[in-house]
C-alpha cells in the first residue's frame, strides 16, 4: 500500500511529498504497534497481579476444588490434591499469579515469566476440557488459550523491551556476563 502511494505521488512529480508521508505513515504505525503491545501487557499484567493477590489476601482460597473436579488427566489432577503437595501447589498458583503480572506490569523477566505463565494457563485449561468443548460457550479455544497465546507472543517479541524495564536491564553488568541470562530476561 505505501509503495503504491509512493509510485502514485512520484508519477505526479511529487516524490518529496511522498517521501514524506510514507515515512510518516511508517512511524506512526511502529509507534502504535509499541504502544498497542505495551498496553496490552499492562492490561495482562493488572490482571493477573489481581487474581494473585485476591488469592494471597483470601485464607481460604485452595485450587483444590478446581482440580478435584478435573476431567482431562484427572489422575494427574488428584496426585496434585495430594495433602503433601497442595500446600505448594496453592503457593505457586497464588505467586506465580501475582509475580507474572508484576514481570508484565514493570517490563522486566517477561520472556521468562511469560513462558511460566503460558504453561500455568495450560495447567488451568485442562482440568475443564471436556474434549472439545473447555465450556459451555468454546469450541477447543477458551480464554486460558487467548491468555497462553498472548503470554507467548509476549516471550517471543520481547514485550519488556516496549516501555519496560528490559531495556535497561539488559544493559547491566550481570547480563553481559552472563549472555544466556539476558535471553531469559528478555
Amino acid at each position: 500500500m505505501l509503495a503504491g502511494l509512493r509510485n502514485a505521488f512520484a508519477s505526479a512529480r511529487l516524490a518529496p511529498l511522498a517521501h514524506f508521508f510514507t515515512n510518516h505513515l511508517l512511524r506512526f504505525n511502529m509507534q502504535t504497534q509499541k504502544i498497542s503491545l505495551f498496553v496490552l501487557r499492562l492490561a495482562m499484567g493488572w490482571m493477573f497481579f489481581y487474581a494473585g493477590v485476591t488469592k494471597i489476601i483470601d485464607p481460604s482460597f485452595s485450587a483444590a476444588g478446581y482440580m478435584k473436579g478435573a476431567k482431562t488427566f484427572s489422575a494427574f489432577y488428584q496426585w496434585l490434591v495430594q495433602p503433601g503437595i497442595l500446600p505448594l501447589v496453592n503457593f505457586i498458583n497464588e505467586w506465580g499469579l501475582t509475580l507474572l503480572g508484576i514481570s508484565l506490569i514493570l517490563g522486566i523477566g517477561v520472556r521468562l515469566s511469560s513462558i511460566l505463565g503460558a504453561t500455568l494457563m495450560l495447567m488451568y485449561y485442562f482440568p475443564i476440557l471436556q474434549f472439545p468443548y473447555p465450556n459451555a460457550h468454546s469450541y477447543i479455544v477458551d480464554e486460558h488459550i487467548i491468555y497462553a497465546s498472548a503470554l507467548l507472543f509476549f516471550a517471543a517479541t520481547r514485550a519488556g523491551r516496549t516501555y519496560g524495564l528490559e531495556e535497561w536491564c539488559s544493559k547491566l553488568p550481570i547480563c553481559s556476563k552472563f549472555p544466556k541470562l539476558r535471553n531469559w530476561l528478555g
